[in-house]
């Protein structure tokens, strides 16, 4: 997989470098914003491959260890960073545990997610107040999105194991709070 990233990302920066010399080429404008998107490509693609370095991340259920206390972990519930940490920058990868019949009012997220119910039936809705005739059951398995700073509310309906992925630095909001995120 690492060497496999390391040549996507050489081949998107090659593909970029031969576009722009081409253009320049053909029309003779200024590049800076062309160079500057190679410089971040390339910072991205280091990113990614140094995040594959090492040994990896080879986890069995056994030996996760699940907390109270996370920065998306709401009384009640238990968090687990796989991969990652939520509240820094860059990309995250976690669990979250909910017992039957919890519930979390209509809240907003900085960054987009995506959710994949590991195991139990889930139920969300979208919008600025919680409305029960508008949740989605999802059994596990299901799969859903949260995009950034959109409304969304939610009700377990049997013990739930949720996989949320993002890019840090993440956060929750309650809807009408003014005191910042939860």
């Amino acid at each position: 997989m690492k060497v496999a990233r390391r040549v996507s990302c050489m081949a998107l920066l090659s593909a970029l470098a031969i576009g722009t010399a081409w253009n320049r080429t053909l029309i003779g404008t200024d590049y800076r914003l062309t160079i500057a998107l190679i410089a971040a490509v390339g910072s991205f693609c280091a990113f990614a491959t140094a995040q594959t370095g090492g040994t990896g991340v080879v986890l069995t259920p056994a030996e996760m260890q699940w907390t109270t206390q996370g920065g998306l972990a709401a009384p009640g519930m238990e968090q687990l960073n796989l991969v990652g940490d939520p509240a820094k920058p860059g990309p995250y990868t976690l669990r979250l545990k909910f017992p039957k019949g919890f519930r979390i009012a209509p809240h907003t997220h900085p960054d987009s997610r995506e959710v994949t119910i590991v195991s139990g039936t889930f139920a969300t809705g979208y919008g600025e107040t919680f409305d029960a005739a508008k949740l989605k059951i999802l059994p596990a398995g299901s799969f859903y999105t949260e995009p950034a700073n959109v409304p969304h509310y939610i009700e377990i309906k049997e013990d739930v194991i949720l996989q949320v992925s993002g890019m840090g630095p993440s956060g929750r909001r309650f809807v009408g709070s003014p005191d910042g995120p939860k």
